[in-house]
């Protein structure tokens, strides 16, 4: 039996917190019980906490069913006895879908695998691991799953739907310490990096909020479960991966040899910071390049790369807003004379896609693969470093160019307002993420404890 009548609810209990010699109220708990199963349920609101216990006494009342896996009035159930975990994530996708952008769709896609496979880990029947991946990715994807999918992803899909838990499952401890431990794990035992785990949790607290607007929950229980905390930091900049100003140009000057049609789109990454989906949508109409001196960039949209099946186009990029910006916030940038002299020369030799975009693909006027100008990058490392140099981190990604340039700019102006909004960044982002970019007499430092070691 799943339900009974036997029910006790009880007064409910105040748990309080100790500031100085004060006691303060920091949790109202409601308690019952369920043919001998005790349950609780805390607030932060006295208000709330007697709501809900009138509703238990009520159902208790109007002798209502208890469910005994719950502790909540059949009734109450309803809904979320008829939705399983697999169709609510669904749900959740489709709420989330038109107002996102392609990447936090297939992140928001990434972290629901995640939940999705450590809920059904050990379930009798389980398909191959890499197999329940497909299926979930084609059911994450409001727009895969309007297509008929493959008969193993169909097969794959009809045992998840058949061995997904209920959403009310999630509101016991037991079951949800299992899941965030879960989420923290690689599939090989190992422990995730801390962004990994971050953004799990984040996205099952989020979507948990979703399940609490569907009425499926009273409230969000992962709020109410006390684990350890993961210190959510930012990625400081390498600083052996930051190119200095004479090892940038001669990588500059290797992709002349390299692919000349690329020269620029490296330059305005190390002279001006741009991301590379804002240099790859960089446009004839964003340059202020005057006859010397310095210019302007006058960024508006950037164009990321992301899989087609993620994005309302079908291409592989598709225009957003600036990163961190609203729709219709631009940024401006100072262009080097270098680097103007650089974007002339390219106009001159190239000229610009029907649409204005200064870089292209090789045979079209399409946007620029981060493969094709990835495998550029890679030949002019080769032909400019050492073995030992190639086999460092310096360089070793075009983004890194733009981590030259930012750590260029602080170094040189010791302005970091002025470089956070060059940089597009906040200034306690851009302070933490470049910190040990910074030149802080470090050298000076050393060669005073040298002298004084010396005597």
């Amino acid at each position: 039996m799943d339900s009974a009548y036997d029910v006790r609810v009880w007064a409910i209990q105040t748990r309080y917190k100790t500031e100085g010699s004060k006691k303060k109220p920091l949790r109202y708990v409601v308690r019952w019980m369920v043919s001998g199963e005790r349950f609780q349920r805390s607030y932060k609101i006295r208000a709330q906490a007697d709501s809900f216990r009138s509703e238990l006494l009520a159902a208790a009342r109007n002798g209502e069913l208890f469910d005994t896996l719950t502790g909540i009035p059949r009734a109450k159930l309803r809904t979320t006895k008829r939705m399983t975990w697999f169709e609510f994530a669904c749900a959740y996708v489709d709420s989330k879908w038109q107002d996102s952008a392609p990447k936090s769709r297939k992140s928001t896609a990434d972290n629901l695998i995640a939940i999705t496979r450590a809920l059904l880990a050990g379930r009798p029947g389980e398909p191959d691991r890499k197999l329940i991946g497909s299926a979930l990715r084609h059911a994450f994807n409001t727009n895969e799953r309007k297509k008929a999918p493959n008969t193993d992803v169909r097969s794959a899909l009809r045992w998840i739907e058949g061995a997904a838990p209920s959403v009310a499952r999630l509101a016991e401890p037991a079951e949800l310490r299992s899941l965030l431990s879960a989420l923290d794990q690689k599939h090989d035992g190992g422990l995730c990096a801390p962004d990994t785990i971050r953004l799990r949790r984040t996205t099952l607290r989020n979507a948990l909020d979703y399940a609490v607007e569907l009425s499926l929950l009273d409230t969000n229980p992962i709020t109410e479960i006390k684990t350890r905390k993961h210190k959510t930091t930012l990625r400081e900049v390498d600083r052996r991966s930051v190119a200095n100003p004479v090892q940038a140009r001669t990588l500059l000057l290797a992709m002349r040899e390299i692919n000349p049609r690329l020269t620029a789109f490296f330059g305005v990454m190390y002279y001006a910071a741009l991301r590379p989906e804002e240099a790859v949508n960089l446009r004839r109409e964003n340059l202020s390049l005057p006859g010397d001196g310095w210019g302007e960039l006058h960024l508006e949209r950037a164009a990321p790369e992301v899989g087609a099946e993620w994005t309302d186009s079908d291409s592989r990029t598709e225009e957003r807003s600036l990163k961190h910006r609203h729709t219709g916030v631009g940024r401006t940038v100072p262009c080097a004379p270098e680097l103007s002299t650089l974007l002339r020369e390219h106009l001159r030799a190239n000229g610009t896609a029907a649409d204005g975009r200064l870089f292209r693909a090789m045979r079209s006027d399409g946007p620029l693969s981060s493969t094709v100008y990835g495998r550029a990058w890679a030949t002019a490392r080769t032909a400019t470093f050492t073995p030992d140099v190639l086999a460092s981190p310096l360089a070793k990604r075009p983004y890194d160019l733009r981590h030259a340039a930012v750590s260029t700019w602080l170094n040189a102006t010791g302005d970091p307002t002025r470089v956070a909004e060059w940089a597009g960044h906040t200034v306690s982002v851009l302070l933490r993420v470049y910190a040990r970019c910074l030149d802080g007499g470090e050298q000076d430092a050393r060669k005073k404890v040298a002298d004084r070691l010396r005597g």
